[in-house]
C-alpha cells in the first residue's frame, strides 16, 4: 500500500489535504501530520513514506530543508502560498509543487505522475537543481517588519538585546533564554514565535530547543559518543546538535 506524510504548521490546510487524499486516492495510508520540518524530517527517517508533501514555510526547518536533509529517502510535493517564489523554480520539473489554496484537481494531476512513478518503479527525482534555485528565491528580502531589538528580562530588570548581539537562543517549556557575549535574559516567546520575526538564516536551529547566531560559531566538533557540539567565539557554552539538524555540518 503506498503511504505518505503531510507537514504544513496549520491545521487547516493539512485537514484539507489529508480529506482531498482520501477523496482522490483512498488507498494512500497517511502515516503521519506534522507540524513543523523537524518533526517531518522525523517521520521520513523513520516512516519511509513514498511521499511527503511538505509546506514551504515551516518552523524549525523549511519544507526545503527537509527535503534537502531526507536525501532522496522519499517523493517530494511541495506545498506553497507563494506563487511569486516558488513556481518558476518548480517548472524545472525536478519535482512538483501544489499552489495553495489546493484543488482537488491539482492535486489530481500531481498523484497521478506520483503513481506512474510509484508502478514503474522510478526512484524519487534528485532535488538539488530546484532546491539551489528555491533557496535563492526564498531568502530574498520581504515586505513583513523583522525583530531589531530582544526586551528580556532578568530578575526585576528589562534589558535590551540588538539582534546581531544575540548569541543563541535556548528555550524550556516556560521560557527562552537570550544569550549575548556578556549578558543574558529570559523571554517568554518560544523559538517558533522568534521564528516569524526573524531572517532566513539570521540563526540557525540545531536542536528542538536551540538557535545559534552562524556568525557566533567558533567550530563545530564530535564528542566522544559522536554527537555533534558547537563551539562559539565569545561564551564558554557548548551547544548540542541534534541529529534532526546534522545535516547542517555534514562535511564532518
Amino acid at each position: 500500500m503506498p503511504t505518505a506524510i503531510i507537514a504544513d504548521d496549520e491545521d487547516l490546510p493539512r485537514s484539507d489535504l489529508r480529506r482531498m487524499l482520501a477523496i482522490v486516492w483512498p488507498e494512500l495510508t497517511i502515516l503521519a501530520d506534522c507540524e513543523d520540518g523537524g518533526d517531518a524530517l522525523d517521520a521520513i527517517v523513520k516512516l519511509q513514506p513514498d511521499v511527503a508533501f511538505l509546506d514551504i514555510r515551516m518552523p524549525e526547518l523549511s519544507g526545503l530543508d527537509v527535503a534537502r536533509a531526507s536525501a532522496g529517502k522519499s517523493r517530494i510535493v511541495f506545498t506553497t502560498a507563494y506563487d511569486s517564489h516558488a513556481i518558476e523554480a518548480f517548472q524545472l520539473g525536478a519535482t512538483d509543487y501544489l499552489l495553495k489554496p489546493i484543488t482537488q484537481d491539482r492535486l489530481s494531476q500531481t498523484l497521478t505522475r506520483i503513481k506512474a512513478q510509484l508502478e514503474t518503479g522510478h526512484s524519487a527525482p534528485d532535488l538539488l537543481q530546484v532546491m539551489a534555485e528555491l533557496d535563492k528565491r526564498l531568502r530574498q528580502p520581504e515586505p513583513s517588519e523583522k525583530i531589531r531589538w530582544i526586551s528580556a528580562n532578568s530578575g526585576n530588570t528589562i534589558k535590551l538585546f540588538p539582534i546581531e548581539e544575540v548569541l543563541f537562543f535556548e528555550s524550556d517549556l516556560r521560557y527562552t533564554r537570550v544569550v549575548s557575549a556578556s549578558d543574558e535574559g529570559h523571554i517568554r516567546s518560544s523559538l517558533k514565535e522568534l521564528q516569524k520575526g526573524l531572517a532566513p538564516d539570521q540563526f540557525w536551529q540545531i536542536h528542538r530547543g536551540t538557535m545559534v547566531n552562524p556568525h557566533a560559531i567558533a567550530r563545530a566538533l564530535r564528542d566522544e559518543f559522536g554527537n555533534i557540539v558547537v563551539l562559539l567565539k565569545e561564551h564558554t557554552a557548548q551547544l548540542k546538535v541534534s541529529q534532526t539538524y546534522a545535516w547542517r555540518f555534514k562535511g564532518m
